[in-house]
């Protein structure tokens, strides 16, 4: 019988789930897992579309290259839980209720806010209207058009972090008819060690990208950006990876939320003002002993898990355990066959190993296409054991 259509118990208890990213789709397998035999328990999964996107492979549909098409529903199909296609355009966190585009209304005992972050368009005047962004696999798709059309001339990336250079490094390969500028406030590779920052910039150097560090885009026009120092780059292309924003309805909603609009968590990852409310992703400002995590699929997934156990474990009178994450590496591809692989300190700071070259690329190949067969395995069986198959240390917490 297809999830969709599942019976619903009229006294269950309803736990929903905003945003089928790599945390939400965590919480929902693992709550789907391990409430197999509960019929007391009605799990559903609220999302604008059916198609899962593979945001660690979005700079590849941005080239033209062509990803499997996964599924949510037949991911969800057997495991009791539902999928919900819809917008969410409103949270009631104290009538504890959601709102989807199709007016329908839907009602919740737990949440798990997942709705996660999109590329900032809204701070830089121009970038709205004339620059591309890899907010979806549809944005990637129009992108990649864009890229096949041109011919020739330059494409400019606005954002020296992982996705900027990943997009330039792709596009400079796929496309080597066109200029490639890298433009960011930081060095590509900031956070690496010496070695692996170098090797970085070599293998940019040797795609013919060129870099533009220390500055920062004021403007975007139809055939330029426009920089702080007063100068302009003529461009072609316009692709926006500078900086992220969070849906803005956690604080519509009256959750409290930190300066970038994201939920503000206690130690088990609940709303600290709405302890019905789980936030996990990028939509989290989940504290660490060595500070606030910063958004990655790394770390989206492990807060998934813990949410969803956490529920099942308030759901037989227990209180949740404490959220603990440490970091384990930054894999960077640099086109198909070349990739550097950072490894990390669990608060992130580069250690000496790490990874370059082909074998570098398997690995970052690897990281890339774990989350799905993850989901899959979890289906079967609860995630155990405090190692997570894409990167990442987070507490055993299986009981």
């Amino acid at each position: 019988m297809n999830a969709q259509h599942e019976p619903v118990v009229a006294t269950a208890h309803r736990v929903l789930i905003l945003g089928a990213g790599y945390a939400g789709m965590s919480a929902a397998v693992q709550l789907a897992a391990r409430l197999k035999r509960r019929e007391d328990v009605q799990v559903s999964l609220v999302n604008a579309q059916e198609r899962f996107t593979e945001r660690l492979r979005l700079h590849m549909t941005g080239t033209g290259q062509r990803l499997a098409e996964l599924s949510i529903p037949e991911l969800l199909d057997g495991t009791g839980a539902q999928f919900v296609r819809g917008w969410v355009t409103a949270v009631d966190a104290d009538a504890k209720i959601v709102r989807i585009d199709d007016d329908r209304v839907l009602h919740y005992d737990t949440l798990v806010y997942g709705l996660g972050g999109v590329a900032d368009t809204a701070a830089v005047p121009g970038v709205e209207d004339h620059a591309h962004t890899l907010n979806s696999a549809q944005d990637a798709e129009v992108l990649a058009d864009r890229l096949a059309r041109l011919g020739s001339g330059t494409v400019v990336v606005s954002g020296s972090g992982l996705t900027g250079v990943e997009s330039a490094a792709e596009i400079a390969e796929r496309h080597p008819e066109l200029n490639v500028v890298l433009v960011g406030r930081q060095e590509p590779g900031t956070a690496m060690n010496p070695k692996a920052k170098a090797y970085l910039r070599s293998a940019l150097e040797r795609l013919g990208v060129r870099v533009r560090s220390g500055v920062k885009v004021v403007k975007v026009r139809p055939d330029a950006v426009d920089l702080e120092d007063g100068k302009s780059i003529a461009a072609d292309v316009v692709l926006w990876t500078s900086g992220t924003r969070v849906s803005p309805l956690a604080a519509a909603a009256g959750l409290t939320v930190d300066e970038r609009g994201r939920i503000v968590t206690d130690a088990a990852l609940r709303s600290v003002s709405h302890p019905q409310v789980y936030a996990v992703g990028d939509a989290a400002a989940i504290r660490q002993g060595y500070g606030v995590m910063h958004g990655t699929c790394q770390g989206g997934m492990p807060t998934g898990v813990h949410a969803a156990v956490s529920i099942v474990r308030a759901l037989k009178g227990k209180q949740p355990k404490p959220f603990r994450f440490g970091y384990y590496h930054t894999p960077v591809s640099l086109g198909r066959h070349d990739a550097v692989v950072q490894f990390t300190r669990p608060d992130d700071s580069p250690r000496r190993m790490y990874l370059t070259g082909r074998v570098a690329a398997r690995y970052k190949e690897t990281v890339t296409a774990s989350p799905w067969p993850t989901y899959g395995r979890m289906k079967k069986m609860p995630a155990s054991g405090a190692f997570w198959p894409h990167g990442g240390r987070f507490t055993r917490e299986t009981r």
